[in-house]
């Protein structure tokens, strides 16, 4: 029920701006074509009281009713049945009469596409027979010079603003769609990639570096890195300070890695870093870099909180079948740098390891 409120006060808004402006424009046409017709004096004054109230009554019906959507398409009935309504009025006037049904037409096709272009249609045939009733039919009248410029307005000037809010549309929910994929793809306490944002990532580096190094030597390396103790940090100090550590390793790993580097919470207190064409040793080197930097990080508002980081690299050789198992081989490096003592890097396949006191 919120949604469709929501949804029915945005298309209440969208709709009070072009009633305003076709109703206006529909006035002129159907005033030059009731001239000539001389009809009674409250024809002029409901008339008017449709092209000028008739906006305002309908907003303001919509906005304060508890469903503002159907509010709104019982008004876009209406709007329809007056439209066959004048037309009976004006005598089938011919060009006057093709304009009002032809604009009411593309407005109901623009809101409910061919469903509300039926509702429609049948609302102004009901309109048409509630006014040859009230306007018994005598003949066609011939379309006049002036009757033809009263209808350039409505011919030039409602398609274009009807466009334009159609466009405003795709273009919000184009952007909408964005954002929710971008949603989707990030996770909300770090900014960083999520688990299956990084993962799709992880087999995009993979296939590069099948095309970029058959031979497999030095064109990637996977960090997968774990924050020491993160168990112990929660209870001890709540948390909130979890997640601020949490954060700030987030922050470190943005700032202190080059742009192409791809960076993701892979889980819970575990980060992963593909690190596309560079070798094994740079990557010791930069993670190495990173993990003094957060070791030294001071947190205000618990000074005794200290942290460190197990890291385990893993670069890509033609060995491996696919991401996954080259995703193994990190997982199990990091394995070894946590059951080895922590705060250090490891290189997969007992290569030279990097290590800092524990702390």
């Amino acid at each position: 029920m919120h949604k469709t409120g929501k949804k029915g006060l945005s298309l209440a808004r969208r709709l009070y701006t072009s009633r305003i402006l076709g109703l206006a424009l529909g006035l002129l046409v159907v005033s030059a074509a009731l001239y000539p017709l001389d009809p009674a004096p409250w024809v002029w004054g409901f008339m008017l009281s449709n092209g000028l109230l008739w906006p305002h009554v309908s907003y303001q019906w919509a906005r304060r009713s508890t469903v503002p959507y159907h509010a709104e398409h019982r008004n876009l009935v209406i709007d329809a049945f007056l439209g066959g309504f004048w037309v009976a009025a004006m005598q089938f006037n011919p060009l006057p009469t093709a304009v009002t049904l032809a604009m009411m037409a593309m407005n109901n096709v623009a809101i409910g596409g061919l469903r509300f272009l039926l509702v429609g249609a049948v609302a102004q045939v009901a309109g048409i027979t509630v006014g040859i009733f009230m306007f018994p039919f005598a003949s066609v009248p011939m379309t006049s010079p002036a009757q033809l410029y009263a209808c350039l307005p409505l011919l030039c000037l409602y398609p274009l603003a009807l466009g334009w809010i159609c466009f405003r549309q795709a273009h919000t929910l184009g952007r909408q769609k964005r954002e929710l994929l971008a949603l989707s793809r990030t996770d909300s306490l770090t900014g960083l990639l999520n688990h299956g944002a990084w993962k799709d990532r992880l087999n995009e580096a993979f296939q590069h570096c099948r095309r970029q190094s058959p031979d497999g030597a030095g064109h990637g390396v996977i960090a997968l890195i774990d924050i020491d103790h993160f168990k112990a940090i929660n209870d001890t100090y709540g948390h909130g300070a979890g997640d601020v550590v949490l954060r700030q390793l987030g922050k470190l790993l943005g700032q202190n890695l080059r742009a192409t580097d791809i960076v993701g919470r892979y889980g819970g207190d575990e980060f992963g870093v593909i690190l596309p064409d560079l070798t094994l040793l740079s990557a010791v080197q930069a993670m190495e870099g990173l993990r003094e930097r957060f070791t030294a990080q001071d947190y205000g508002r618990d000074p005794a909180l200290k942290v460190s980081l197990s890291i385990g690299l893993a670069a890509f050789t033609a060995d491996y079948a696919d991401a996954t198992a080259w995703l193994d081989d990190a997982d199990q490096v990091l394995y070894e740098a946590k059951t080895s003592g922590r705060n250090r890097v490891v290189c997969q396949r007992h290569r030279p390891v990097l290590e800092a006191s524990a702390v």
